[in-house]
C-alpha cells in the first residue's frame, strides 16, 4: 500500500501541473478549482496511505483494520478525486458524465470510513 501512496503522489504532481499547465486555458475558473480541488484530496489521502503504512507493523495497530482502512482511502481516491477530474473536463471531453455527480460525495464517505477506521485500528493499550 506504501508503493500506491507514492504512486498516487506522482499522479497528483502531474494531474496538478496538468490542470496548471494544460487546462487552464481550456477551462473556466469554477471547472479549474473542481480540477484543483480533486488533486489536493489525492495528494492529502495519499499522504494518509504512506502514514498509515508507517506505522502498520506497530504493537498496538490492528493491521487487518489498518489495511481496510487504507483500501477505504484508495477507493475514496478513485471515486473522489476520480469523478472530479471528468467532472470538471466533461466539457472538453465531449461526453455526458453528469452521472458522476452521485459519485463524488460516495468517495468522500469512504475517506471519512477509512480514516475512523484507521482511528479503531489503534490498540486500547496505546490509549492508555
Amino acid at each position: 500500500m506504501i508503493r500506491t501512496g507514492f504512486i498516487l503522489m506522482a499522479l497528483a504532481v502531474a494531474l496538478g501541473a496538468f490542470g496548471a499547465h494544460g487546462l487552464e486555458p481550456h477551462l473556466e475558473p469554477r471547472q479549474l478549482d473542481v480540477w484543483k480541488t480533486a488533486v489536493n484530496y489525492q495528494f492529502i489521502h495519499a499522504l494518509g496511505m504512506m502514514m498509515l503504512s508507517a506505522i502498520a507493523n506497530k504493537p498496538w495497530i490492528r493491521a487487518e483494520r489498518l489495511r481496510s482502512a487504507q483500501i477505504l482511502l484508495l477507493i475514496g481516491v478513485i471515486l473522489f478525486s476520480g469523478s472530479l477530474y471528468f467532472l470538471s473536463t466533461k466539457g472538453l471531453l465531449g461526453i455526458n458524465l453528469s452521472w458522476l455527480g452521485p459519485v463524488t460525495p460516495i468517495g468522500g464517505v469512504c475517506f471519512i470510513a477509512g480514516w475512523l477506521l484507521a482511528a479503531l485500528s489503534v490498540t486500547k493499550e496505546e490509549l492508555n
